[in-house]
Order: C-alpha cells, then structure tokens, then sequence
C-alpha cells in the first residue's frame, strides 16, 4: 500500500506540475498570437503610410506575424520541457536545404523586393530590357509582366531584370525622337531644312523647350543626310514618330526635292 500510495502522490504531483506548464504553454501561444496579429497590423499600417507596394507591404506583415508565432511555439515547447536546441538545429537544416533547391527563385524573390522598394519602374512604364520590350502590367515578387506593342504577354524573371542593363522611356515625362531624312546632292539645302522645320512647327505636339535640333548628319556617296531631332510628351512619342516622317515625305513630293532611293535612312 505504501508504494502504490507514493506512486499515486509521484503521478498527482507530475500530473498537477504538467498541468500548469501545459497551462503556462497555452497562455504563451494565446498572448503570442495576438502579439504577432498586433505587429502585423502595425507593419502594414506603417509601410502603408510610407507608401511601400501593398504586395510587398501584405508579405513583410505577413512575414512577421509567422515569425512571431513560430517564437513563440518554440518557447511553449520549451515550457512543456520539450529539447527546442535539437528542434532549431532540425529547422535550421531543413532551411538551408530549401534554400539549397530554390536559390533561383530566392534570388528573384530578392530582386523583386529590391524593384518594388527601388522603384526603377512602375505599373504602366514602358520599359526594355534583354532585348525586349513592353509595358509593365504586374510586379510580382518573382517576376514580372510586360504586354508587348504587338500584344504580347512577356514574363521576365525578377533578376534578369534588375541585374541586366535596363532602359525605362516612361521615366521622364518627354522624349526625344530620333529622325534622319535623305537627299541628293542636286537639293538646295537651306530649303530642305526650311521644308523639315515647317513640318516640325506645325505639329503642336512638338515642345518648344528643349528645342528641336534639324540639322546635316553627314554626306554620303548618294546623297546627304539631315538630322532631325524634336521632343515630346513621352505619351505621343510613336504618333509623331510616324506622322512626322509622313509628312516629311509628302512636302518632299510637293516641293520636288528628290531623294535616291538607295540612300540610308538610319
């Protein structure tokens, strides 16, 4: 009787002091739950004021409210008297062989964060790069998307992106075109330029700040060659590209200057 007595008091004891670490771990997750919804709400609260991407500002909150619940469920574990060192140690491996098998998309996941904070383009940007080029639809943490003039759907990865040479014509509000445009030798050419500049100043959508440089490129076997060089709203760079060289040509015909057909234009 004695020993199943002190058996019965050794179970009760262990018992009562299980009970209050299991309670003890139960709290700690509870508050460690709601810590991490706090720190969450106010992440993304706070990178929203900053006016930080709402993609990357929905991770980073996200980011922590995990971060905090794993904490804390380690520490409740180390409540109940579970062994966390070789616990961590286990995570810690299974970390490194994930980043092991996904450091390509680590690495674009880095870029992404690294454009949406940088900013080198935006929604709505037309940008080129790897020789291709588009305008930007979504920016996602692993890659991007372009709609081509011609309508297509490009996904570049995030790192060829930030990692490569990368033009963005949508960066400054005007643009500059570049035109060339050829005659013979026979033309007189203060009345060429006289015919270009009339074309330039009649189309309004040409900017008068910076001004529009119109002037001989060089001179070839088959003729001469003038620069025209006019800016813009970037908005309207591909409607006065074309209409430009449109009407370039006509006043050409209308006033007989004469240009060899074989001349280069670019």
């Amino acid at each position: 009787m004695d020993n199943k007595t002190e058996l019965l008091a050794k179970i009760q004891i262990w018992i009562a002091d299980f009970g209050v670490k299991a309670i003890s771990a139960f709290m700690l997750v509870l508050i460690g739950i709601q810590l991490a919804r706090f720190l969450q709400t106010l992440v993304g609260n706070s990178l929203q004021k900053a006016r930080i991407d709402a993609t990357l500002g929905s991770f980073a909150s996200n980011l922590v409210y995990i971060a905090v619940v794993a904490m804390t469920v380690i520490v409740a574990m180390g409540q109940l008297g579970v062994q966390t060192a070789s616990f961590i140690a286990i995570l810690g491996s299974i970390g490194v062989a994930i980043g092991l098998a996904l450091q390509g998309s680590l690495s674009n996941f880095a870029a992404g964060i690294l454009i949406i904070v940088l900013r080198p383009f935006k929604v709505g940007d037309y940008i080129e790069c790897l020789n291709i080029g588009g305008t930007v639809t979504r920016i996602h943490p692993l890659n991007t998307t372009l709609i081509t003039p011609d309508n297509r759907t490009i996904v570049a990865p995030n790192r060829k992106l930030f990692d490569d040479c990368l033009t963005n014509h949508s960066a400054q509000p005007h643009r500059r075109i570049d035109l060339v445009f050829g005659t013979g030798y026979e033309n007189d050419i203060d009345r060429v330029k006289q015919i270009i500049w009339d074309v330039v100043e009649r189309d309004r959508r040409i900017l008068t700040e910076p001004k529009t440089l119109v002037g001989v490129l060089d001179w070839g076997s088959l003729g001469i060659r003038f620069a025209v060089r006019p800016w813009v709203q970037a908005a309207d760079y591909e409607d006065v590209y074309f209409e430009i060289q449109e009407a370039v040509k006509k006043r050409f015909d209308e006033e007989g200057i004469l240009v060899p057909c074989d001349l280069p234009r670019y």
